[in-house]
């Protein structure tokens, strides 16, 4: 039995039953056999029944959003703006499922026509991160139904509970059994079963880069295609023509969102000399502003890490920078709640080849580096082999254009601190992953082209 628990206070939220490896197989076999009745189905159809789980979740959002807080320790603001966000996958899909088009291409042949479609790639398994609990699973499961495939999907250990209630509303709207699937249990356990059936014919995966990796070497031998969302080191830029009112208004937004932990999270802060001092104390009064509380409140807080590991981690990262000459500005410290509390932190005086700068923080520490021009800052925010988003604040159209050609990312975000919705292809490049997910982009994903030459028929 998997125990799950509050991090803001160590309570038990729930249980859920683990699965052992002839579980986790017959699920597997469940979404294989579902495989063609539901690849069968009218596109149509089946947008019908994703809209009808889209509504069922909807009338139910406030429950979602208490679990949510409860099992992961996000705020309710968070966790109702991830529901909207996660409905709108599913809504999305709902209507994309329908505009899966082929092509027809003019023939090589007079006696032929030659005609493309896309086709549902088959039975998928998707792994999937804590940090999201609700949308990570909608963006993965309404995209591979729409598009014709049936999931078998395995949560986080920390946050299966928002899952299996998804499930159920699943099962309400007429997504039968097999179709979509939940199974928790030994995540190297599943992840072999999951990599190493040739019935399989997709992994997505959203996590760390080392795990992502070893999926990769494990769906090698049945050359599956992947999805890989992975780990991220964004940089965030501030020049000096930019807004710094809104450009500490974006980062603070971005960077405490679900406490820091966000694979998109703001991780080298990078302003510019000349507006350095103004821009760091202006950031530290913004932040002063914001409480650390657990999650059940109207008002946004930044809550506690999900776990000891990841606490331990942000306490480590912040020690060594200290130890290696970084000033503390505010906080530093283990928060004085207790618990996996940490206080919102402002480091300057970093190096960048310093483990805060090279790792994932995942935590409220805000870590700020100073340049001194255009070109030097591209060349320190590329220097490092992730690539999943770029921040820049600058009022120069012309800067703006060259950043979003050279720094090295799949998602560049102008004078913005946000960056998804449902409407974009949301992916990196480099170490943090290949393919897409989101905008007609995402449901490419789940289909193979097959090109057919029709010749010699009789019309």
């Amino acid at each position: 039995m998997l125990v799950v628990y509050n991090p803001a206070d160590g309570s038990e939220v729930g249980r859920v039953a683990k699965s052992n490896a002839a579980q986790v197989k017959a699920a597997v076999d469940r979404t294989c056999a579902a495989f063609p009745e539901w690849s069968s189905k009218l596109a149509s159809e089946r947008s019908d029944i994703l809209r009808r789980w889209h509504d069922s979740v909807k009338d139910d959002k406030e429950a979602f959003a208490e679990l949510m807080c409860r099992e992961n320790g996000k705020c309710l603001s968070e966790a109702r703006g991830e529901i909207d966000y996660g409905l709108g996958f599913i809504e999305w899909y709902a209507e994309e499922a329908k505009r899966v088009y082929g092509d027809t291409i003019p023939t090589h042949d007079k006696n032929a026509n030659v005609v493309v479609t896309k086709e549902a790639i088959g039975p998928v398994a998707a792994i999937t991160p804590w940090n999201f609990p609700f949308m990570m699973i909608t963006r993965k499961v309404a995209t591979a139904l729409a598009a014709g495939c049936t999931m078998v999907i395995k949560p986080a250990e920390d946050t299966p509970l928002t899952a299996f209630k998804l499930l159920e509303h699943a099962r309400k709207a007429g997504i039968p059994e097999g179709v979509f699937e939940v199974i928790v249990g030994d995540p190297k356990e599943i992840g072999l079963i999951l990599t190493g059936d040739p019935r399989i014919r997709k992994i997505s995966f959203t996590g760390s880069t080392g795990v992502g990796k070893l999926l990769a070497s494990q769906c090698a031998a049945t050359v599956k295609k992947m999805t890989l969302e992975l780990g991220g080191n964004a940089p965030f830029i501030v020049f000096q023509d930019a807004n710094i009112e809104e450009a500490i208004k974006g980062l603070v937004g971005a960077k405490l969102r679900n406490s820091g932990q966000v694979c998109i999270s703001p991780n080298r802060i990078f302003v510019q000399n000349t507006i350095f001092e103004d821009f760091v104390k202006r950031l530290k009064e913004s932040v002063a502003r914001i409480d650390v509380d657990q999650g059940m409140r109207e008002d946004f807080v930044v809550g506690p890490l999900v776990n000891q590991t990841g606490f331990d981690k942000v306490v480590s990262l912040v020690e060594q920078a200290k130890a290696a000459g970084a000033k503390v500005l505010m906080g530093g410290k283990p928060h004085a709640k207790g618990g996996l509390f940490y206080e919102p932190t402002v480091l300057t005086g970093l190096q960048d080849d310093s483990p805060l700068a090279t790792s994932e923080i995942f935590g409220p520490v805000f870590a700020i580096y100073s340049f001194k021009d255009e070109e030097e800052v591209i060349a320190r925010a590329n220097q490092t082999e992730f690539g999943l988003v770029a921040y820049a604040y600058t009022s120069a159209l012309g800067r703006s254009l060259r950043l979003s050609r050279q720094l090295e990312a799949g998602m560049v975000i102008l004078n913005s601190g946000s960056v998804g919705t449902v409407s974009i292809p949301f992916g990196g490049i480099k170490q943090s992953g290949y393919g897409r997910e989101g905008s007609y982009y995402g449901i490419e994903e789940y289909v193979h082209v097959k090109y057919v030459l029709m010749a010699g028929a009789q019309f």
